[in-house]
Formats: structure tokens, C-alpha cells, sequence
């Protein structure tokens, strides 16, 4: 276990430094994972409301959500939206899909999405009759130009008080040329906390982003993960503990992970450095993930999982207290793993891009 190491100046280092050990597999574990679903479109996300326990939403990335029932996909899709998505380059698309706490009652949903005819973010809150998304119900809660066609973030989570996030990349190309991540006044490569009734203009959380491809909160103890892109040696995950309500820099393009990248000045907030990073020998593209807190496997509950697009791989890491297990190589890979994603129960999803959906298993 490491400790995870605050300084008492601007800048807080958390736990695991550059080039540390990868785990191997933990033999009692003896976790798997088992296939659900398949035949789906480019599907970039799964999730549900906590009110559905036998439902699950399958984003595919040209502009569908799918709905599975108890396994069996339904044909009617939840909502189609691909006439408005700008779905042409790789990063582009329908990107993500959070359920309002309060769904049950009020059917509210968000999406966040890449738009014709210019590929810039929109989020949009909808409304559903229950069984399917009512179109007209649209209303954009946010919409933030994109100068390149990568680095698109998408991710919408919402954390435990009710408050709804989005992760935002740094606008793409590479290297962040415009510096967009580390200056306060622009919206790219911020997590932005938005009002889900749009009242209120969008507030930056943490600065300091590349591509936040992936971010949750524990759903037990509100602890935020984020797994960020990185450039072209290091990929991350960041954290940050549920309730500390700072302001934080992740440092991107100042650092990549935890060694420096380029020579700047860094915006405002407290550095906060990767809890966990990996090297490009072992993939090329972080996929964040989620705090296992379901039921059907509990040697999993309260590791971390993330993993890697480019290579499959699966990892996972605890956090406990002060202190971060190193990570743990899982004895599984999942092709192409473009998400994961947690059901109402908190049981945990693997997304492959190729249309494959599976399941955490003991």
C-alpha cells in the first residue's frame, strides 16, 4: 500500500509515482467477466436508472441508445438522434448518458453529444414517456465549440448531492496548442458542474484535462475517479476524495501524469497528481471506470476498475483512507474497450467498440 502523500503549500501529491510495478494477478480473486449482449453499433457507454433493475441503456456512438430488458434487446430504440450528431471522425458521436436521480418521477435524462455540422459539444436534457425519449422535450444545457475533432470528452455523471458533471478534453490536435486546459476562462479541459435545470451557467470544478475519457463517483462514498488521455508516454487515473470541495489542477499540459510535459505556468487550483499511470508499453488510451459496489461479486467491492483501449488490459486499485493499493492486473481483456459501466445495482459493465457488452463476474 502507498500512502497517499499531501504537501501543505498549492500542490497535493496523491500516491503513486511515475513507473510503478503493475501487480500480477491476484489468484483468489478469481474474477471474469461474462458476455450479455452483442450486435450493437459503436456503443461507447452503458448505464441505467437505479428505479429500472432490469433495464440497461446502451449508447452507440452514431447518435442511438438501446435499451436491454432483462437481457433481450428491445427494437424500438430509447432515443435517435443521428440526424443531429456529428458521428464522421473517431471521437465524435453520441458520447454520454446520465439518468437524473430523480427519474423515476420526473423522466429526465441528459445526453451529451458531438453536433452537426461543426462537431461542438452540446448537452441536452430530454424527457421520456417511460418507455421512450420524447423528442420535443429537448433543451440544451451547454454548448461549447470544438477548434479540433479529438479530445471531445462526453462523459456525464452525477454525484451524490444531486449536482450533474461533464467532463470536457482539452479541444483536441495535440499538445494542447492553444493551451485551453490551463487557462480559467475557457471550458475545454475542465470538469464543469452544470445545473440540471439550466439556470445557472456552467461552473469549472478541476482545470488541468487532456480527454477525461471516463470519470465516476463511488456511489458509496462519493470519492470521483477519472481516467484522462494521456499525450505520448503516460496515462492516468486521478482522484479526488468525496466531499473535498477545492478547487483542483490535474496539470495537463504542464505534466503528463506525473513528469513534465511542457514548460508553462499552471492555472489556478491545487495540483493534484495521478493516483495511479500506466506507460504506453502497456496500451495507448485509458478507459476510466467504477468503484465496484454490487452484490454478485464480492471480492470485487471497493476496488477501482480501468483499463486500456488499445490493449484490452484491466486493472484495478483501492483506495483506502490515506492509503492506494498498487494497481492489480486483471486476468481478463476486453478488445477495443471503449467504457465500462454500472447497472442499478451497482454491478459492474465492460463496453467494447466491436458491439460486445459484458459483465463482472466471481
Amino acid at each position: 500500500m502507498r500512502r497517499l502523500a499531501v504537501l501543505t503549500v498549492a500542490v497535493v501529491m496523491v500516491g503513486v509515482a511515475a513507473g510503478i510495478a503493475l501487480a500480477g494477478r491476484d489468484r483468489s480473486s478469481a474474477l471474469g467477466i461474462v458476455q450479455v449482449a452483442s450486435g450493437f453499433t459503436r456503443p461507447v457507454f452503458v448505464t441505467a436508472p437505479r428505479s429500472e433493475p432490469g433495464r440497461l441503456y446502451v449508447v452507440e456512438q452514431p447518435g442511438v441508445i438501446r435499451v436491454l430488458i432483462r437481457g433481450k434487446r428491445r427494437a424500438e430504440p430509447f432515443l435517435d438522434i443521428r440526424s443531429l450528431v456529428d458521428s464522421d471522425r473517431n471521437e465524435q458521436g453520441l458520447l454520454g448518458l446520465a439518468f437524473d436521480p430523480g427519474y423515476a418521477k420526473n423522466h429526465r435524462f441528459y445526453v451529451d453529444y458531438t453536433g452537426k455540422p461543426n462537431g461542438d459539444t452540446y448537452v441536452v436534457s430530454y424527457r421520456s414517456d417511460g418507455t421512450r425519449a420524447v423528442t420535443a422535450s429537448a433543451r440544451r444545457l451547454l454548448f461549447v465549440r470544438q477548434p479540433y475533432a479529438n479530445h471531445n470528452g462526453g462523459m456525464l455523471a452525477f454525484d451524490a448531492k444531486g449536482r450533474l458533471y461533464v467532463g470536457m478534453g482539452d479541444g483536441g490536435s495535440g499538445g494542447d496548442p492553444q493551451n485551453h486546459a490551463q487557462n480559467p476562462n475557457d471550458l475545454l479541459g475542465k470538469l464543469l458542474r452544470l445545473d440540471p435545470l439550466g439556470r445557472t451557467p456552467p461552473a469549472v470544478v478541476a482545470l488541468g484535462l487532456r480527454n477525461p475519457w471516463r470519470f465516476s463517483f463511488d456511489r458509496r462514498t462519493g470519492d470521483l475517479y477519472i481516467g484522462d488521455v494521456g499525450q505520448n508516454k503516460d496515462e492516468e487515473i486521478d482522484y479526488v476524495a468525496g466531499g473535498v470541495t477545492a478547487l483542483f489542477n490535474f496539470g495537463w499540459r504542464v505534466y503528463e501524469g506525473c513528469s513534465s510535459y511542457q514548460h508553462g505556468q499552471l492555472g489556478p487550483g491545487m495540483l493534484r497528481m495521478p493516483i495511479a499511470q500506466y506507460s504506453h508499453a502497456d496500451g495507448c488510451s485509458v478507459t476510466g471506470g467504477y468503484v465496484y459496489r454490487g452484490k454478485l461479486v464480492p471480492a470485487a467491492v471497493g476496488r477501482y476498475f480501468y483499463g486500456d483501449f488499445c490493449s484490452g488490459t484491466v486493472w484495478s486499485l483501492k483506495v483506502d483512507g490515506q492509503d492506494v493499493s498498487a494497481p492489480r492486473r486483471e486476468p481478463f481483456r476486453v478488445s477495443n474497450l471503449s467504457s465500462f459501466g454500472e447497472g442499478p445495482a451497482g454491478e459492474l459493465y465492460l463496453v467494447s467498440l466491436d458491439g460486445v457488452i459484458y459483465k463482472l463476474r466471481g
